[in-house]
């Protein structure tokens, strides 16, 4: 009883409402355009986010916190050439991946080839107030003032000194090399596609060099300079390479990353426009008909208006408010657009089911009695999910503004149909009450009146006068509507016939066994490509980094954060376990090897084990550079203790790099929680790797518990119960779907498919919504007879909204980045799959699964109450006589 008195509460409320804007007709059209134009305003101060690391890193991280441990015990910005990462250095620098068309790097005209590269590049002049800034200015020093880089570059010209002397070259050791001075050094990162010989040969051949040169950006000068020389150094690279084909160069710099994921909104903007224009055509046309009169192409093209205009205001008060844009913005248009066009169209669609001879404003008002109380619904639903999104919970910053921005957006989309829209169709009321042409506004002769004219006009001018208006009127003059027709007349007759409906059931259960397939597979996608334009410097780099450098892992530091007893032989022991396995730049495992070379036992003392490595192990030319991995500390009684240390390790990986980190760093971290030894391990990638599964399927997880408690809330607001079970199960369904589909279309759980799932929840209950509803609020006839009458009344405007969101959706498949590649892959499976479960398989399931519509006492009365023929009992004084009478 409650659940009733509450409906029918909120249904006189909309009806009211309804009243109330077809009232004010003129108001509510102008006041939506104008805040639009003043809020739109704004844009001058339109800023874009720079920064990719504060979007895409998750915030709350483990290693975000060991990085600043880490960086107040060896400061980064000083080891980044030795703490080697792929894509996510910090600070400014430079780097470029040289690979060889034919042959090896290592040929001497390649080695010629690549040292003139390096001097052109050492040579580059920014000139800045007057004044040119070379490499020799901007370069990071390092303890002897000179300019760090890369030990590949001394490899060689050590290769060319030998052979312009015509001695031997002496044989290149792989990933770990001994340079001349006799210092070890790692290059597994800085030779790639590598070909080793056996034995003592070293290595044979490699396909690919990678030189790196780190800038210093300590002043803001200094951090425009540094910019400045990173544009010139792609030009000079681009120049180099058209002058020396033999070579392939893929450059990349620290804003390559940045700049290539902002250029998805530039190479957009055309596709975005043929989107537009494809969508509003489509519009257009499904909201036309034969007839001049009750054709509504204008309310098509102003439902396109409308989320334009709700669009603008949400930008306008994003502006206001100090927002930056980025490229996932791209997805929050389609999002309104799949929002608005359900609304719009079921207020048309309920417009058609209206009598013809009411008052406009009647009919306004029975329109918003019908349709406004499931929209707002899902307008709700709309608001929780990305509401909950955008909450400070979110741990990865691109989802939660996406989502807050998404929320303002729907807020405002809502209101502009209520208003904007809801005042549109009064006019459009008027012009159809007064038998006036939907696109000329010129009243239609009556059809005596119009035999006398021409054929085009005629054609032009054809109606359908119903002077007489009754129930079934308005909607016989409908059946001329092309798809109203199609689903009339064909679909639902087929849909529910008794020998389709096993098929249906068929392909569910094949729908559901690929998406299982697919849901067992998916893989979360930390890379970073994966969000900025195809065909840029940042893909081709991460191409040729997968294809020549993925052998190793980045190089890892092992930070020992706190004073332990080098000198005990367990302890060394200890350390030597934790590093096995790895290819290693220690400083411990070196001075155990010196120790031994001297014939000096490694269970020394505290006060004679650090002497010799003070005094004698750094003392050494070839391990003076050790020196800035450790931290000394003099104790009370003046003896020095190591209070800190670091080695450098590196892993080999395979193909799945990405996932084989994650791996290996959540093993070491386990083993530092149960280790004596207090450690921490850290890398720059790893602020992106730490916690992004979770981080990532947060959002998604809370929003749909959110979505689900809401419809198990609401429950008291539906007409039935099982209105929401059924959502639920719709929701749940899809979902489970669309996961699985995109997996098996490549798409992996990102930041931006994870949104694209979010907003699948919505678009779930806005299509399934109405016609799940119209079925329970059936009380008479069979199921298979409501199931129709639902098609009939929801299923046009389902089609209409699928048709113009698919349009929409073609334009973004052109769009040459990868981050509209998996919008458009999510959002076209949401939509396909949506479809599939709206117009076939819960109208099948509807035909025999609860809600039932009546019992089978009733259905027995109604079959015998539909007889046309009864048998009446005539009695006498001799006898009873049956007489059979036709009534």
């Amino acid at each position: 009883m409650l659940r009733q008195v509450l409906h029918e509460g909120l249904r006189t409320s909309f009806h009211k409402l309804g009243h109330f804007v077809a009232n004010h007709p003129v108001f509510f059209a102008s006041a939506p355009v104008l805040i639009s134009i003043l809020l739109g305003a704004s844009f001058s101060r339109y800023r874009i986010e720079e920064n990719v690391e504060y979007l895409l890193a998750p915030k709350h991280s483990l290693a975000k916190i060991e990085g600043n441990l880490v960086d107040s015990l060896f400061p980064v910005n000083r080891s980044k050439h030795t703490l080697y990462s792929d894509l996510q250095t910090p600070g400014r620098y430079g780097r470029v991946i040289v690979t060889s068309r034919r042959g090896s790097v290592l040929d001497p005209h390649h080695v010629n080839t690549v040292l003139k590269l390096h001097n052109t590049i050492t040579q580059i002049q920014v000139p800045m107030l007057g004044f040119n800034y070379t490499f020799a200015h901007l370069c990071l020093l390092d303890d002897s003032k000179s300019c760090i880089v890369d030990d590949i570059l001394r490899v060689l010209e050590e290769m060319r000194s030998a052979r312009a002397s015509n001695h031997s070259v002496a044989p290149l050791r792989y990933p770990i090399t001994k340079l001349k001075d006799g210092r070890e050094a790692y290059i597994g990162h800085q030779l790639g596609g590598v070909l080793a010989g056996g034995g003592r040969d070293g290595v044979r051949s490699a396909r690919a060099l990678q030189l790196t040169y780190y800038l210093q950006a300590a002043s803001p000068l200094n951090e425009v300079v540094a910019a400045s020389w990173e544009l010139l150094f792609c030009r000079e690279l681009e120049n180099f390479g058209e002058a020396h084909p033999e070579l392939s160069l893929n450059p990349f710099t620290s804003s390559s990353l940045q700049r290539d994921f902002q250029r998805t909104s530039r190479v957009s903007e055309r596709p975005l426009l043929f989107s537009l224009a494809a969508c509003l055509t489509l519009a257009m046309l499904c909201c036309s008909m034969r007839d001049c009169v009750r054709t509504k192409p204008w309310l098509g093209l102003l439902a396109l208006v409308t989320v334009s205009l709700a669009t603008l205001t949400s930008a306008g008060i994003f502006n206001l408010t100090g927002g930056k844009y980025n490229s996932t913005y791209l997805g929050i248009p389609f999002v309104m657009l799949g929002h608005g066009l359900f609304g719009t169209f079921e207020m048309l669609s309920s417009w058609r089911r209206t009598r013809e001879d009411q008052h406009v404003k009647e009919r306004v008002a029975a329109v918003f009695s019908d349709c406004m109380l499931p929209f707002t619904a899902s307008t709700a639903l709309h608001v929780v999910t990305f509401g909950i999104g955008a909450s400070p919970f979110t741990n990865i910053e691109a989802v939660r503004l996406f989502c807050q921005n998404a929320c303002i957006s729907v807020i405002f989309n809502y209101l502009y149909i209520l208003t904007f829209y809801g005042s549109n169709l009064v006019f459009a009321g008027y012009l159809e009450n007064n038998y006036r042409h939907s696109l000329f506004c010129r009243r239609v002769p009556k059809p005596e009146l119009l035999q006398q004219k021409p054929a085009w006009y005629r054609f032009l001018m054809y109606t359908h006068y119903n002077e007489e208006a009754t129930d079934a009127g308005p909607l016989r003059a409908y059946e001329s509507h092309l798809l109203l027709a199609f689903m009339k007349r064909y679909y639902c007759d087929w849909i529910t016939n008794t020998y389709v409906k096993p098929f249906v059931v068929l392909f569910y259960l094949v729908y559901v066994s690929f998406a299982l397939m697919g849901y067992l597979q998916v893989s979360e996608g930390s890379d970073l490509s994966n969000v900025v334009a195809t065909e840029t410097s940042t893909i081709a780099y991460t191409r040729a980094q997968q294809r020549y450098f993925s052998s190793y892992s980045p190089v890892i530091g092992f930070y020992i954060y706190e004073s332990i007893e080098y000198w005990n032989t367990s302890v060394q022991e200890d350390l030597l376990e934790y590093t096995k396995g790895f290819e290693r730049i220690s400083w411990f495992e070196s001075y155990l090897n010196y120790l031994h070379g001297l014939n000096i036992t490694t269970s020394l003392s505290r006060s004679n084990f650090t002497e010799h490595l003070r005094s004698g192990f750094l003392s050494q030319p070839c391990y003076v550079h050790f020196s800035d991995d450790i931290i000394f500390a003099k104790r009370a009684d003046g003896e020095f203790d190591v209070v800190a240390s670091r080695m450098f390790l590196v892993a080999k990986t395979t193909e799945n790099k990405r996932e084989e980190m994650s791996i290996l760093l959540d093993t070491l971290r386990k083993l530092s929680l149960t280790s004596r030894v207090k450690f921490i391990i850290f890398n720059p990638s790893f602020v992106y790797l730490d916690r992004y599964a979770s981080s990532v399927g947060a959002p998604l997880k809370n929003s749909c518990i959110a979505a689900l408690f809401l419809l198990f809330f609401s429950t008291f607001l539906a007409a039935d119960p099982l209105v929401n079970a059924w959502l639920t199960v719709t929701v749940a369904s899809v979902e489970f779907g669309l996961v699985g589909f995109m997996t098996l279309w490549r798409v992996e759980l990102d930041c931006v498919s994870v949104l694209c799932l979010i907003y699948g929840v919505n678009y779930a209950v806005d299509s399934s919504a109405p016609l799940v509803s119209a079925f329970a609020l059936g009380r008479e006839s069979t199921r298979t007879r409501w199931v129709k009458l639902a098609l009939e009344r929801h299923g046009v405007p389902a089609l209409q909204s699928y048709l113009c969101y698919g349009a929409a959706l073609l334009p973004l498949a052109a769009v040459p980045s990868n981050l509209t590649r998996t919008l458009f892959r999510c959002l076209f499976l949401t939509a396909i799959i949506t479809a599939f479960h709206c117009l076939a398989i819960v109208p099948v399931l509807l035909t025999f699964l609860p809600p039932s519509k009546k019992n089978r006492h009733e259905r027995k009365d109604a079959a015998e109450n539909s007889e046309e023929i009864e048998c009446v009992e005539m009695g006498d004084s001799t006898r009873v006589v049956d007489q059979i009478t036709t009534v």
